[in-house]
């Protein structure tokens, strides 16, 4: 586990790039349907901003603020685009993304809580 979250913190850009490419591909692609996938499309949505935060959370460099803030104006930026590519826009897509926004935020804090970071992961 401590291994798990010292590659997280270690490499957290690039786990956070790769995870926003795939929301945003995910969010975007035009279907003419939604998959059939357990689960609602609102927890789908939690679930993933929350990962998306969590690697952030986790590292905190001194601009976390700011990345968590860019997520939420990227997520309505995508909830606006989707009409343009056979998709819909929701506002409680974008509710259930700031939450999950939040909730990556406090797990990461909770986390770094129980697992302090040490020097050799910085």
């Amino acid at each position: 586990m401590i291994t798990l979250l010292a590659i997280v913190r270690n490499y957290w850009i690039a786990i956070t790039l790769f995870t926003l490419v795939v929301i945003t591909i995910l969010s975007l692609y035009p279907l003419e349907s939604l998959p059939p996938v357990p689960g609602s499309d609102k927890t789908h949505h939690f679930i993933a901003y929350g990962a998306l935060m969590f690697p952030t959370a986790l590292r905190k460099p001194n601009y976390w603020l700011l990345i968590g803030v860019f997520f939420v104006c990227w997520s309505g930026g995508i909830e606006i685009l989707q009409p343009y590519v056979n998709r819909y826009g929701e506002w409680l897509d974008l509710a259930a993304n700031i939450t999950g926004i939040g909730c990556g935020l406090l797990i990461g804090r909770l986390v770094n809580r129980i697992f302090p970071i040490d020097f050799k992961t910085r």
